[in-house]
């Protein structure tokens, strides 16, 4: 698909809408592992899973920071019409990603145990937390052959290849779930086992799809040629989104410490909101992604006004959804948190946080707007202001609210909450920052 061209909103959500599905399968595998775990394995072992759920995010940070960059390049490029270097970023791009897997998934593997006790991770699901941290560090190759393949293919304007490949891989998922954890007694591993299996078919489907149908993933020797500049240019970028998603990472990992002190069940319903709010956040997120393919094509073609245009259709379409999603979380919370676990006292406390966490859906939905269009644009100061107020949040709000007040156990969402708050604010500070300079630099550019 060539953005460049036509209306924005438009194109947005014909690009946007397979991405949305396509995230909403992707959230079937945690939501399987959970609700499984949870219905047949108790509570116990849902907050062991969830335990490891920061953790992960730290050590896929670099990952997906890297993968981000080299997105970013491959739009821009094809956005410029410079065939020849798309077939270049397309073919480094798997150099780079590799090789990155390979390193965060290997420190992970190794650092799981050491991570979880200093975390403060209950005696009681530590061994079942590293069981599953271990397979999920194992599978990253296998996440990173999905994420090269849909990363470029969105790129090039193609977000309905990688969704095909996702959804039956997901469907595989949650049957593989219920053979190894429901018939065969295989616990927490079964859980992580059965996600492993269904990403290597979700990658290895749609990369050998993409060789086979995409004409740029025809690469000839020359393409396959290490090109220096382009791998430069990728890290470059690809770095300040690794260093945002890390300090998001140690955040959300401190603010899990927080949690863990509260006891199984606090963390239980710290589990099934995340896991509830990880599906909020996916027509968010799926809109992210489509305004970094959007911004980045358009940036390459010199159409800065058509990525004002973007940002603000797609901004205004955002706080309507994030309106809705606050009315469902207000009135059926507890009864979505009821679909992880039994315990009535998990119900009770993850209905409340609900109802103090969507009141600030309108900022997730400013931070996912704006993030989408600076990474697509390449604006790497953004990433490293994005991750320090995510710290300052996260780290310091709990500390703050468990010192002076009397919050206890709440202060965990209003952290949550009042971080969304802060970030929202800043990314639209920086938004407007970027738009200033774009307004200077091209003031007569037709729209």
């Amino acid at each position: 698909m060539d953005m460049t061209e036509g209306k924005p909103l438009g194109l947005l959500a014909v690009f946007a809408l397979p991405l949305l599905i396509g995230n909403l399968f992707q959230q079937a595998y945690n939501l399987a592992d959970s609700m499984i775990v949870g219905q047949l394995l108790g509570a116990n072992a849902l907050a062991a899973v969830g335990a490891t759920g920061s953790i992960s995010f730290l050590f896929f940070s670099v990952f997906n920071g890297i993968s981000g960059g080299c997105g970013v390049v491959t739009a821009q490029l094809f956005g410029a019409r410079r065939d020849e270097l798309v077939y270049r970023a397309i073919a480094n791009s798997a150099y780079i990603m590799l090789g990155f897997a390979l390193l965060t998934g290997s420190v992970a593997f190794a650092m799981v145990p050491t991570v979880l006790t200093w975390m403060g991770t209950p005696a009681e699901i530590l061994p079942d937390a590293i069981t599953y941290m271990r397979m999920t560090s194992a599978s990253v190759p296998l996440i990173a052959i999905y994420n090269y393949a849909s990363s470029m293919q969105r790129a090039l304007g193609d977000s309905r290849t990688p969704l095909y490949f996702l959804v039956v891989s997901c469907v595989l998922n949650v049957g593989l779930d219920l053979l190894f954890v429901g018939v065969f007694r295989m616990g927490v591993f079964g859980a992580a086992f059965a996600t492993m299996l269904s990403q290597l078919l979700a990658g290895a489907g749609s990369l050998l799809w993409a060789f086979r149908t995409n004409p740029y993933f025809r690469l000839n020797k020359q393409s396959l040629a290490f090109d220096r500049s382009i791998a430069k240019r990728a890290v470059r970028l690809g770095l300040p989104l690794a260093l945002q998603w890390s300090l998001i990472a140690v955040s959300t990992t401190a603010l899990q410490s927080t949690v863990n002190t509260f006891g199984a069940a606090a963390m239980a319903a710290y589990t099934a909101v995340n896991r509830l709010e990880q599906l909020v956040q996916q027509p968010f997120g799926s809109m992210s992604m489509a305004l970094s393919t959007y911004a980045g094509q358009n940036m390459g073609a010199g159409k800065t006004n058509r990525i004002r245009l973007g940002f603000r259709d797609s901004l205004l379409a955002m706080i309507a959804v994030a309106v809705f999603m606050t009315l469902l979380m207000q009135i059926f919370g507890e009864n979505l948190v009821g679909l992880f676990v039994r315990e009535k006292d998990v119900i009770a406390l993850g209905g409340r946080a609900l109802k103090i966490t969507s009141l600030f859906y309108i900022f997730l939905g400013i931070i996912y707007v704006s993030r989408g269009v600076l990474n697509g644009v390449g604006d790497a100061v953004f990433s490293f202001i994005n991750g320090i107020v995510e710290i300052l949040g996260r780290v310091g709000l709990p500390l703050l609210l468990l010192s002076v007040t009397a919050a206890g156990v709440w202060s965990i969402w209003i952290t949550a909450g009042v971080t969304w708050l802060l970030a929202g604010i800043s990314c639209i500070i920086r938004y407007v920052s970027w738009r200033k300079k774009t307004e200077i630099t091209t003031p007569g550019e037709a729209s």
